[in-house]
């Protein structure tokens, strides 16, 4: 996959599992102001993402696209590793 501009949707995670066939799993953490309380709140969220090559391991930093459905769950792919 080149790193060409584009125009799909991004994110930035860490993985947490590696031990599907090119698949990982990546929590995806957002922070955000809490209208009513006006407090920092942090929200995480686990994406399953296509990773064909398997270059990924536990604990990397890694930026993640939306793409095609190549299954159930898994509805984005690896990008890069940082």
């Amino acid at each position: 996959m080149s790193q060409e501009k584009t125009f799909k949707k991004t994110l930035d995670g860490i993985v947490v599992s590696d031990k599907n066939e090119k698949t990982i799993v990546v929590k995806v953490t957002r922070r955000f102001k809490d209208a009513v309380y006006s407090k920092f709140v942090s929200t995480s969220k686990k994406y399953h993402v296509h990773d064909e090559a398997s270059k990924a391991k536990i604990g990397d930093a890694v930026t993640i696209i939306e793409s095609r459905p190549y299954s159930k769950l898994k509805k984005w792919e690896l990008f890069k590793v940082n």
